[in-house]
Parts: structure tokens; sequence; C-alpha cells
């Protein structure tokens, strides 16, 4: 099954099969993407990602961050995390993107992936705390990185593949969660670093 993309004013959609993606590409400008990296940067209280693996706790080379609305917790990866306060940056970028969007977010996840030799491996933010079809609004500053995603039974459908640029935004929307993975593969040539933050909405914390 084949994909199908559409130009829509500042937006891309793209449709498949159980899946929605609308993408904008210049949601925020160059000036204000180095403003906001620089703040990211120095304001936010990060943390090394620890995982398990084969019975061992490793630390990994990403950065992370969950901030949210008072008692939204969030538990993925055998983790439970408690959301720090909303600041000054976040509640700024937050309010844009649901004045553009129209939907409503309460916290949101935060990763750094230094350089491409760092990566994110092949999942969905389907947790049960975020609900029915859940609305994940990504965002990304810095080095431009792949975004890849694959339906999760049926292997004739093609994937989807996403260059995603500084100041850019991706939607995902509908059942896509439920129905597809997403990953950022390795890219050894790129050298800079890349933020994530992907807004949620979390219904019922754990």
């Amino acid at each position: 099954m084949k994909q199908e993309k559409i130009i829509l004013n500042d937006r891309l959609v793209i449709r498949s099969k159980n899946l929605k993606i609308e993408y904008f590409e210049n949601f925020f400008d160059h000036d204000e993407c180095i403003t906001i990296i620089q703040r990211l940067n120095s304001e936010i209280k990060w943390m090394r990602e620890k995982i398990t693996m084969w019975g061992r706790e490793i630390i990994t080379k990403r950065r992370i961050a969950w901030y949210g609305d008072e008692g939204k917790s969030y538990t993925y990866s055998g983790a439970t995390f408690q959301p720090s306060s909303w600041n000054q940056i976040l509640l700024k970028i937050k309010n844009r993107v649901e004045s553009k969007t129209s939907y409503d977010f309460n916290s949101v996840l935060l990763n750094d992936y230094k350089d491409g030799s760092v990566g994110m491996g092949w999942h969905s933010d389907n947790e049960k705390e975020l609900g029915k079809n859940p609305i994940i609004a990504s965002l990304s500053f810095g080095a431009n990185r792949d975004f890849i995603l694959k339906h999760r039974e049926k292997k004739d459908i093609e994937k989807v593949k996403i260059h995603l640029k500084n100041g850019s935004l991706l939607l995902m929307l509908d059942s896509t969660q439920h129905y597809w993975k997403h990953s950022i593969p390795k890219r050894l040539k790129v050298k800079n670093s890349r933020i994530n933050l992907t807004f949620r909405k979390i219904i019922n914390s754990v």
C-alpha cells in the first residue's frame, strides 16, 4: 500500500493505512531556534536515561527530561518519571503548538541526541497513560535527522520517511501510535546535536 502526500497551505499531510501525519517544516524560524536551543540547554533539568538490558542497568548517551502538570507521571522502558514543573520556555513553546494545532497537552518528554551516533530504536508512544489514539506533537531543534515509521503488522505497507528539519513540528494523529512504530536511526555523518520535544496528554497516571 502506497502512502498519500498532500500539501495543504503550511503543512504536508501524509496518510497511509491507520496512519495520519501532519508536518510543518518551518514552524520556528532559524533565529528562534538558536534562542530556544540555548535556553533548553541551560534551563532544563536534564538527566541521563537508564535502561535495563540483559539484567544490567545501562546509562545511555541520550539526555532526557520530563515536564508537565502536577501528578502527570509517565512510565516507559520500565521506569516511572515524575514531572518537573513547567518553565517559561517550555510554556512558550507549548502555547504556540496548542494555538496552531488546537490540541491541548499537559506534558512533554525531551530527548537530547548529542550527535548522529545516538538514535532511537523502533517503538510506539502507546502507553496506557496516553489513552486511546494519542496525539503526539514532536518538535525538532538542531541537527536535521531522519524519522522513519513502519506498520506493526503489514510488511507490504510502504515505510514512511521524513527528514525532520531544525524548527519543524510533526503531528502524529488518529490511530498512528497503535498500528505504527517509529525510530530515529543513527547517522554517523551528523556531528551536531538535536533536541526533540514530544508533547503529550496524560489521561491516567499510574
